[in-house]
């Protein structure tokens, strides 16, 4: 798809993207680029992911009508129900897709982040399914807030490695798993989990997360009559799940994308993670995005009550998204997030993951139409963040 909104022949969006990463990680790079396009589209490999996203993962995903929720907003909402798969989040989509390929490529060993855990548990799971050595990275303060998935993932037979620098949240995980691939070249890959790091790594998860808009324009037919939505609103950390919410839309200009980033205790606290209106252009985890830093280009610790959002850059398609207009920018606070997280959980019976709050929140904030037809990706589900929402409104 040659476009302004897709990966060009250098592996930028635009102005932001590439491959800025240690002599050493290159030829890992230089043969996942060679490699994965021509394996995503090899008729075996689709058969055999499609195969798995329906009879292990559960997909399609319901889109669901949310009654109660459209009426208090007046306008016609949509769920996606990612949080329906297996594992409780869209990240498996993408962990699926990645151990073939793997498999394909002759690795024997797999390495992965994460965050608020979904991601790690994910990888654990293909890892299982597929009988292949798994070491999580995972901060050390995330370890502490996401205990469950970290039960889960051992349960699974990972081992889980806390990151103990800097903040101790997902982008040190992130430098973690990369020091270990430098160490490791040849017989491990690494399963990035959101559309970051260097090319090839921002197109080839959006493409396996690509499943999620492409079903929704297929079920928007089928209930609505039409393909298109008027809306689309995903929560962006990183942004692999607004990337495949967004993916089929990306050229349907009719389509506004609503991407929201966590603004933590307000933008202008010091403690946030809005990455699209505190970040400038710089170089994380080998890839030129928006990432937020001092003037003198220090990485600045990011804040969110979302371990999932807590990432002081955001993905090179995002910043690009941003940048042209493409899409608009939204910063969600902390206490705005967990107030939406429990009107839904009341009114809908669906208590969703803090990710997918910030989202939600954005109803309150926005007015649409009484026609309009709003689809909000529902990216994960709450179980993870049930101590935090108990904390916090003290049940």
């Amino acid at each position: 798809m040659k476009n302004s909104y897709h990966i060009d022949e250098k592996g930028c969006y635009g102005e932001f993207g590439g491959a800025f990463v240690p002599e050493m990680l290159q030829p890992n790079l230089t043969e996942l680029k060679e490699q994965y396009l021509n394996i995503l589209e090899d008729d075996q490999f689709q058969e055999e992911f499609q195969d798995l996203l329906k009879q292990y993962v559960g997909r399609p995903t319901p889109l669901y009508y949310a009654k109660r929720l459209s009426e208090t907003y007046g306008t016609k909402v949509y769920l996606k129900r990612e949080d329906l798969c297996h594992t409780g989040a869209h990240k498996v989509n993408n962990t699926v897709g990645q151990i073939l390929l793997a498999k394909r490529l002759g690795k024997k060993r797999i390495i992965a982040e994460t965050g608020a855990g979904q991601h790690g548990v994910a990888t654990a799971t293909v890892c299982a399914l597929m009988g292949l050595p798994c070491v999580i990275y995972m901060g050390a303060i995330d370890i502490e807030r996401q205990a469950p998935n970290v039960a889960r993932m051992k349960m699974l037979g990972a081992t889980v490695i806390p990151a103990k620098s800097g903040s101790k949240t997902l982008k040190d995980a992130t430098n973690e798993a990369i020091r270990d691939w430098i160490s490791n070249p040849t017989d491990t890959h690494y399963i990035i989990g959101s559309v970051v790091g260097p090319h090839p790594y921002p197109d080839l998860v959006a493409r396996l997360q690509s499943i999620i808009s492409k079903e929704i324009k297929k079920q928007l037919l089928e209930v609505e009559g039409k393909e298109n939505p008027d809306y689309v609103i995903a929560c962006v950390g990183g942004g692999s799940n607004a990337a495949g919410a967004f993916y089929h839309f990306l050229e349907e200009e009719n389509v506004k994308l609503l991407a929201v980033e966590a603004a933590g205790k307000g933008v202008d606290s010091g403690e946030s993670a809005a990455t699209s209106i505190l970040g400038k252009t710089g170089i994380i985890h080998g890839s030129k995005t928006l990432l937020m830093q001092s003037k003198d280009g220090q990485i600045t610790e990011p804040y969110s009550i979302s371990a999932g959002l807590d990432y002081p850059g955001v993905g090179p398609l995002h910043a690009h998204l941003f940048k042209s207009k493409r899409a608009d920018f939204v910063a969600i606070t902390d206490e705005d997030a967990m107030k939406a997280g429990l009107q839904l959980s009341k009114l809908e019976g669906i208590i969703p993951a803090i990710e997918t709050s910030h989202a939600l929140a954005l109803l309150e904030q926005k007015t649409f139409k009484e026609d309009d037809i709003v689809v909000i990706n529902l990216s994960g589900r709450g179980d993870k963040d049930l101590q935090t929402y108990i904390d916090y409104f003290k049940y």
